[in-house]
């Protein structure tokens, strides 16, 4: 969707540069402006940091299915899947997602959490509110960078929780009811 996004804007982007070089009186070849060269460079730029803020980066890396029919860069750093619908778990292979700074799976219907998230050694967010979740897997107590943990909504085992969080760094926030 993201890939999707920034393939309209780079196609407006180049369409209006055909239209303006190529329109009648124009001149034949496009006129060295540095201020407009400038002014296309930050607009490609804030592309890819708009679209690496929803997906991760634009350019580079295999596709990771992470549930079936959703794929992302391996080197994605932020993935949103919340408000989807999503039933059941995602896929094992979400540790591949090796530089994944936030994981937001919030207000879907996950009824589990694979023990695959405690390989994500960068994870700093993880959000899994308002999903019906009642065991989490021991392997969260591994994120050593977790600096929020939101358990909002769900039916976690306290027993669950108290094993993870004996295992995760003093300043990681857990958000419960």
């Amino acid at each position: 969707m993201q890939l999707f996004g920034l393939l309209t804007l780079m196609i407006a982007v180049f369409g209006g540069m055909y239209v303006i070089w190529f329109s009648p009186g124009a001149p034949m070849a496009p006129i060295a402006d540095k201020g407009t060269a400038s002014s296309y460079s930050d607009a490609i730029t804030a592309a890819k940091q708009a679209a690496e803020s929803m997906a991760g980066p634009v350019a580079g890396g295999a596709k990771v299915e992470v549930y079936t029919g959703i794929s992302v860069g391996d080197k994605s750093t932020v993935l949103d899947l919340s408000g989807k619908q999503l039933t059941g778990s995602l896929k094992a292979e979400v540790r591949l997602l090796q530089a994944l700074t936030e994981l937001n799976l919030s207000n879907n219907q996950f009824t589990g959490i694979p023990a695959e998230i405690g390989q994500l050694s960068e994870l700093r967010v993880l959000n899994l509110s308002g999903n019906p979740v009642t065991g989490l897997p021991q392997e969260i107590g591994n994120l050593q960078k977790l600096q929020i943990l939101d358990l909002r909504n769900t039916s976690y085992s306290k027993q669950d929780l108290e094993s993870i969080t004996a295992r995760l760094p003093r300043t990681t926030k857990i958000l419960v009811d």
